[in-house]
């Protein structure tokens, strides 16, 4: 069976970690110094999940205000999203329900495949500004998964994208492919 293409956009505000996360899960590295993102940085890898292999393209993309205009090509062809926030940082929290307003605006639909993740979890308690608890709420308002990770430990890494596939693949029409997905995006 030949692997299924999937284009995943990974978005959320300046220095929470969406390069940290996507290079530990791409390469199993986490980087040592922190270089911002400057436009943004195209990862592929593939994964076999349950007997079917999937070939995944990740955009990292630079940081994000909540004010700041969503790039139209973060629209195309996608099949999901990973929004990152810092659970030391209430802003960039607050960016990801601004920039999930202007997803959904951009495909003209009410949902769309992804996962909310608060990374930094290997922080003591002390720095945390956005509660488990809080980050759960929005979830479960958006109808999306939620995951804590720490990406400088490598803890839940793997499981932001595998919960991503699945929402991604619940997404997707039973029948055979006709080149388009739901929502409006085409496939790769």
């Amino acid at each position: 069976m030949a692997a299924k293409s999937r284009k995943v956009v990974v978005m959320g505000y300046f220095g929470v970690g969406k390069s940290a996360v996507t290079a530990q899960f791409v390469q199993g590295e986490f980087p040592g110094s922190y270089n911002a993102t400057v436009m943004h940085s195209n990862y592929r890898k593939t994964i076999k999940v349950r007997g079917q292999e999937f070939d995944l393209e990740i955009l990292d993309t630079a940081g994000q205000y909540e004010s700041s205009n969503l790039d139209p090509h973060y629209g195309l062809g996608v099949d999901g999203y990973i929004f990152v926030y810092g659970i030391n940082s209430i802003v960039s929290f607050n960016t990801c329900k601004a920039i999930n307003d202007k997803v959904l605006n951009l495909w003209g639909t009410a949902s769309v495949p992804l996962v909310l993740v608060g990374n930094k979890s290997d922080l003591a308690a002390a720095h945390r500004q956005v509660s488990r608890d809080e980050a759960e709420t929005l979830a479960g308002q958006w109808g999306c998964e939620f995951v804590e990770c720490s990406a400088k430990d490598n803890q839940n890494v793997d499981t932001v994208f595998m919960k991503l596939l699945d929402q991604m693949e619940k997404a997707r029409p039973s029948a055979p492919s006709s080149g388009k997905q739901s929502g409006g995006c085409s496939l790769m």
